[in-house]
């Protein structure tokens, strides 16, 4: 059963009648309403076409977090061959709110990692709803340093909230750990493509998505605070979060015209959930493209043009 948000009502309405008329004409297999059901199914399709193509940061921001969304274990599965996990950060324990290992895709070994927020009670409880402590992003850098070590490029998928803010992150050194990232990140000698897949937050997001291509689903948000959070900041008031989305610039259209990221992957219509295999399909391609791009040139190039990309945003808007 295909879940709906608040926003996509009239559309639920629509398919929900041609999900009746079809009900109808199996049931009383004399009645031919197959024109009807046509009618309505145009007009439902054309419905949602609109709707996404005008719709705002808050509404873009549910899109984002959608649970049906394709996660990182989902890019995973269909875009990897031979997929090899690594664990633990070797000093103080496993955690899955990051998935990362080495595998081949399209023909390449690569290393490829990200948050996995789980799509079940018992998988978002285990890996933490997406929001990794600092043994995950050890692990990150575990992994980056191996596929340096073996001159292999690197692949992250976005997809959190945040880092966890709990206590025992902060005594564990949780701002260190997303510090060595980030520095990691930036000084890799190998090309890393970084996408943007649902919702990029804080520095939990920007720990590996330092890299020399930043790509964004269509409909993803990426910011240093969520809205709410701004809202309850700036407003102290949670109901203003729509009016902080609007006005944070999260929105990959937004970013694109700063130079934050450097492409947006188009969703299908509906956004991502609707039609998750072809959204995996479309960013393997983008993927595949910019690692096209940056085969073959040297550690310097790749570390100087990354380096210069950053130094770059905001400075000509």
């Amino acid at each position: 059963m295909r879940s709906y948000l608040d926003f996509e009502k009239p559309i639920a309405e629509l398919e929900s009648k041609v999900e009746e008329l079809r009900e109808v004409a199996a049931r009383d297999g004399g009645v031919s309403i197959t024109e009807e059901v046509t009618r309505l199914e145009q007009k439902a399709d054309q419905a949602l076409k609109d709707l996404y193509q005008g719709l705002t940061p808050w509404q873009k921001t549910l899109v984002a977090r959608h649970p049906g969304r394709p996660h990182t274990l989902d890019y995973i599965a269909k875009l990897v061959e031979d997929f090899t996990p690594l664990a633990g950060d070797r000093a103080f324990g496993e955690d899955e709110a990051i998935i990362g290992g080495f595998g081949r895709f399209r023909g390449q070994s690569i290393c490829i990692m990200g948050h996995e927020r789980g799509d079940t009670t018992e998988t978002r409880i285990r890996h933490n709803f997406g929001m990794a402590r600092p043994e995950g992003y050890r692990k990150a850098v575990r992994l980056m340093e191996t596929a340096q070590r073996f001159d292999i490029p690197v692949v992250s998928l976005v997809d959190t909230a945040g880092a966890y803010p709990g206590i025992g992150a902060e005594e564990r050194g949780q701002a260190e750990a997303i510090a060595r990232s980030t520095d990691c990140s930036l000084g890799l000698g190998v090309p890393n493509i970084a996408v943007i897949i649902g919702e990029g937050g804080s520095g939990g997001a920007i720990a590996i998505a330092t890299a020399n291509r930043v790509m964004m689903l269509e409909h993803a948000i990426y910011s240093v605070i969520s809205p709410e959070g701004a809202a309850s900041i700036l407003w102290r008031d949670t109901t203003k979060a729509q009016e902080a989305a609007t006005n944070m610039k999260i929105t990959a259209q937004d970013l694109m015209r700063f130079g934050v990221i450097d492409q947006i992957v188009q969703e299908p219509v509906g956004g991502a959930h609707r039609d998750p295999d072809l959204a995996v399909q479309r960013v393997g391609d983008a993927i595949e493209a910019s690692l096209q791009g940056l085969s073959g040139l040297p550690g310097e190039e790749i570390r100087r043009l990354r380096r210069d990309k950053f130094l770059a945003i905001g400075r000509a808007i």
